[in-house]
């Protein structure tokens, strides 16, 4: 069997990506999201989010945009002298305390379940930090004490993940760059060549909005939501006999 876990990334990074990861959900592809809750939130779209029963939500950890869902000062080596966590990843990487990553995901956790009612279906991260070496161990270790499957993007990581008795899917297949990954012509290549197994697809469709626009990644999510929107796609996974499903429905992960 081949089942497909389609993962908006970013839920609630601005309206306009929310707006879209809904559409792509709706009209197309997209079975699962991960939201940013450190951010504001977004109480209509949040709602909407909820109310669609075959939508997965999980949580996007995030250590490299705005502010943390902790006080400031009790995770210092996360932050810059504004209280902000640091755009660059890099950063993070080089100076963050792993007792204070740990509690920061743990935090957004148990922020992720008060705006949404429930626990995240997985955990995954913003710009995967989750891969960083001070930041996996604890990210992982709270992803186990939640007892919720996380994000594995090469054998190697699944294999040590699957070590420590985390879920994860036994493949992965997504990028970004500069120009748009998702394609028409890569997306249904990629389908026809799909293997055994629980595969996840990460994707980050959305609609530009002004809100936007600091990011290199803007306007490249509207070719994704059009290609994840596209009847194409959908007939192709009917056709090859690809299952459809997010984190909470999976029979394994």
């Amino acid at each position: 069997m081949r089942y497909l876990v389609v993962n908006a990334d970013d839920f609630g990074l601005t309206p306009g990506v929310s707006r879209g990861v809904l559409e792509a959900h709706r009209h197309g592809l997209v079975t699962s999201t991960t939201a940013l809750v450190n951010l504001p939130p977004l109480p209509e779209l949040d709602a909407e989010a909820v109310g669609f029963p075959g939508l997965g939500i999980g949580l996007h950890v995030n250590l490299t945009f705005g502010t943390p869902v902790s006080p400031a000062a009790k995770v210092p080596s996360l932050v810059d002298p504004e209280g902000r966590f640091p755009r660059d990843p890099l950063v993070v990487g080089a100076r963050a305390d792993a007792d204070e990553v740990r509690r920061e995901a743990e935090a957004q956790i148990e922020a992720f379940a008060r705006r949404f009612g429930r626990l995240p279906t997985h955990l995954d991260s913003h710009h995967h930090v989750h891969r960083l070496a001070p930041a996996a161990e604890p990210i992982m270790h709270a992803a186990l004490a939640a007892r919720l499957p996380l994000r594995s993007q090469d054998p190697g990581f699944r294999d040590g993940l699957r070590r420590h008795g985390l879920r994860t899917p036994d493949h992965f297949i997504g990028g970004d760059g500069v120009d748009p990954y998702w394609t028409i012509a890569r997306l249904l290549d990629s389908l026809t060549v799909l293997p055994v197994g629980v595969t996840e697809l990460m994707c980050h469709p959305g609609h530009f909005d002004d809100a936007l626009a600091y990011s290199r990644y803007g306007r490249q999510r509207e070719v994704e939501l059009a290609t994840l929107v596209d009847p194409e796609a959908l007939a192709t996974t009917k056709r090859l006999d690809i299952h459809l499903c997010h984190f909470g429905t999976l029979p394994v992960v």
